[in-house]
């Protein structure tokens, strides 16, 4: 099998989908703008696009973090992708981007028109929000900020989003369709911080607050200001019951149950 193509593999899913195909002795080429071990890619430079491209069979798409409008960034890649004589390109989406939407549901459909064989994973919040870096995005002293109230969200784990996308990248025939991505229970933001709480032996709180201020603190810590009102609406779709569903799609892909927040 010719190599594997993950882009983002620095990230918090390309990391896991290159460990996981490695594993299963796929060959994987990764990507990131820091090259060594890796190839060198540049959304915006489009000289790395071909070397990068030369010679793979698929690609795991992660798109260009942090643009409301990927799709001029991302076409010409793929017309290239095309040229080179990729088949297969998996993309990263969101369950909150259908097809066609503004930001990466135009990239959904980029991919869908332009690929002889495509899937686009469309997963729900990342259990691993919570940790890491973007855990300060969202949590100070022990406070968990949100504009969801009591909106409901299925968070899922990004080893099952890797291991769909590891699926989607080899499986034959092709998945051609798109995959809406949870875990096993819709959770509260109080829930995530009762949960948090008992993990962790401190005390976390969930604080609500109106998506106006949600998008001014995401400012405050430099994202810019429209990218902020952006993720705040999301939040505010939240609350409104957008991500208030539970999916089959992980253990039917993967024959496996997919995990649980609080395990």
């Amino acid at each position: 099998m010719s190599e594997v193509l993950v882009l983002g593999a620095t990230g918090t899913t390309g990391s896991r989908v290159a460990t996981f195909l490695r594993e299963r002795g796929v060959p994987v080429r990764t990507a990131s703008r820091t090259p060594d071990p890796h190839v060198r890619f540049d959304w915006a430079d489009r000289a790395t696009h071909a070397p990068a491209l030369r010679g793979v069979s698929a690609v795991y798409l992660v798109g260009p973090v942090g643009e409301l409008d990927p799709a001029p960034l991302v076409e010409p890649f793929l017309e290239e992708a095309v040229r080179q004589g990729v088949r297969r390109v998996v993309q990263l989406s969101s369950s909150a981007v259908p097809e066609g939407a503004p930001g990466f549901g135009e990239v959904h459909r980029l991919v869908r028109t332009a690929m002889p064989e495509w899937a686009v994973l469309r997963p729900s919040w990342f259990t691993q929000n919570f940790t890491g870096h973007s855990l300060a995005v969202r949590v100070r002293e022990g406070e968990l900020l949100s504009a969801t109230g009591n909106g409901r969200v299925a968070f899922i784990d990004a080893l099952d989003i890797a291991a769909v996308a590891a699926h989607a990248l080899t499986d034959e025939p092709a998945h051609n369709t798109d995959h809406v991505l949870t875990g096993p229970e819709a959770l509260t933001y109080d829930d995530v911080a009762a949960i948090l709480t008992r993990r962790t032996g401190r005390p976390v709180r969930h604080r609500a607050v109106e998506a106006g201020e949600l998008a001014a603190h995401f400012a405050e810590r430099g994202l810019p200001r429209e990218y902020a009102e952006m993720l705040a609406a999301l939040d505010d779709d939240i609350r409104g019951g957008a991500e208030n569903r539970v999916t089959d799609t992980v253990e039917r892909v993967t024959g496996r149950p997919p995990r649980r927040f609080d395990r």
